[in-house]
Order: C-alpha cells, then structure tokens, then sequence
C-alpha cells in the first residue's frame, strides 16, 4: 500500500481515536452510568457512558485484528460483546477503558503500518458485506467516531462543555 495513503489513514483513524479518547478522559464521576438515551428507547444499561466506551474499543480491538480465530480481548476484559444481550460481569472503570482504548490504538496504528495491499481481503469475519481490510479500517473508524460524538453530546448536554474537535492525529 502507497505510504501516503497510510499516512492519511493514520491521522484520520487517529483523530477518530483521540477523539474517543478525549471524551473518556473528560467524563466525570457522576456522568460514569449516565444514559445517553432515554430509558424505554432502547435497554438502559446498554447505553451508559461506560458501556458504550467499552463497546467502542472493544469492536475496534476484534476489527483490526488479523483474523477473528483466537481473538480474546485482554485481561480484565470479556467476549461478552459477541454475547448479544449480555452485558460484562461487572462495570469496567475509566483507567481500565483507558488502558484498552492505548492497547487497541496501538493494534490499530500497527494495523495500518502493516497494510501491504489496499484490496486485501480482509479476514476478520466470513459471508460479511466487507471485502477488503481498507474498507473494514474505515467501517471501524466510521463506528469509533460515531459513538465518541454520543459520548460529547453527553458531555455537552450535562456539562455544556465537551471535547473539542480532532483534525488529524499528530504523527507519533
């Protein structure tokens, strides 16, 4: 793949990435099990500022792994995601997600450092619609910067101050 397109894949999936994570780093105390819709739209405890971060990293983790065979999501964490209705075992604190959001950027930039070809297949799921790992990193990011921008609305709401916008990640 072309470095350049890396490149901008990189500080744009970053930029994703930070976003989320400025949103996480600013959340406080009493917003941890706020909900972000209201209760009877849709169940209330998957909607909780915790929850929907922990979501967010843990399908951006599972999508920019090489292949879905042997996943398994670091520890404190669970499979509870592919469990559809399950919520985890317990409520994972702000340090935990920031900690698994710095291990999954890490697998992400790697993710993309490493792409040798635009139109490789990608892997992660059999009979699924995306056919390529280019075009399952831009579903992924599409997905983080959807529920960062959940998460500042929250913020903003409750606060009237949020996280501002994210251009483009600075190159590490």
């Amino acid at each position: 793949m072309n470095p350049l397109w890396k490149e901008i894949l990189w500080y744009q999936f970053g930029a994703a990435i930070e976003t989320l994570q400025n949103a996480l780093n600013a959340c406080p105390d009493e917003l941890w099990r706020a909900r972000l819709w209201r209760e009877g739209e849709v169940q209330p405890e998957f909607v909780e500022f915790w929850y929907i971060t922990f979501h967010t990293i843990f399908w951006l983790d599972y999508y920019c792994s090489e292949s879905a065979v042997g996943f398994t999501a670091p520890e404190p964490f669970t499979l509870s995601e592919f469990e559809g209705g399950m919520l985890p075992k317990r409520i994972y604190t702000k340090r935990e997600l920031q900690t698994y959001l710095e291990y999954a950027r890490a697998k992400c930039r790697a993710r993309i450092e490493n792409l040798t070809d635009e139109n490789e297949p990608q892997r992660i799921r059999n009979n699924w619609r995306i056919k390529t790992v280019v075009e399952l990193l831009l579903y992924t990011m599409r997905h983080v910067q959807e529920h960062a921008a959940q998460l500042n609305m929250l913020l903003g709401q409750n606060f009237d101050s949020a996280p501002g916008w994210v251009g483009q990640v600075v190159k590490p």
